[in-house]
């Protein structure tokens, strides 16, 4: 069992991370800051929270990811020869690296409304009337990237979970007699 625990255990925290930060950026923070009484404040203080969470994300990643290059190398045979785990993997790998890609865009737009922060808004992501056609445009790539980015997570996650599943001794047993 103590095999494959500490990578196991960095892929799937490093992952659950992602997910549950991401999740909670786009329903807590940007929720809570939109209440804000200053229309400044809204765009503000949700990009100051972005910001800090930031280093936690990249540090997510870089676990998840020698996490995953762990499981791996653990399991290198298995990948080879079992039915759908190769391809499982490579599918996951490319999904994981996406998702890291926008949330590099979604990072790049939180700063761009932080920077036009006072021109103010009706929500975190939500421009007001009157806003700059820049910060309209940043403010809705970037709530559609923080909405995106939980359900990109959520896959790599699933997709973590069905790669446990095919390490169950019947599911290998089957994929092997079937490659």
């Amino acid at each position: 069992m103590a095999g494959n625990l500490l990578a196991r255990s960095a892929h799937d925290l490093g992952a659950a991370a992602w997910f549950g930060g991401t999740l909670m950026g786009a329903v807590g923070l940007n929720g809570a800051t939109g209440k804000a009484k200053d229309p400044k404040e809204r765009t503000r203080l949700s990009s100051l929270g972005w910001a800090k969470w930031t280093p936690v994300q990249i540090a997510a990643f870089g676990v998840h990811a020698i996490g995953g290059i762990g499981l791996i190398l653990g399991n290198k045979g298995r990948v080879a020869a079992q039915d759908s785990v190769g391809s499982n993997t490579v599918w996951k790998s490319v999904v994981t690296v996406l998702g890291m890609a926008l949330s590099l865009y979604s990072g790049i737009l939180g700063k761009k409304v932080g920077e036009l922060a006072d021109q103010g808004g009706a929500g975190a992501t939500e421009p007001r009337p009157g806003a700059s056609d820049e910060l309209a445009k940043a403010q809705s790539q970037l709530k559609a990237t923080q909405w995106l980015l939980p359900l990109i997570s959520g896959i790599v996650v699933v997709m973590g979970a069905k790669q446990g599943e095919m390490q169950r001794p019947e599911n290998v047993k089957k994929g092997l007699l079937r490659k």
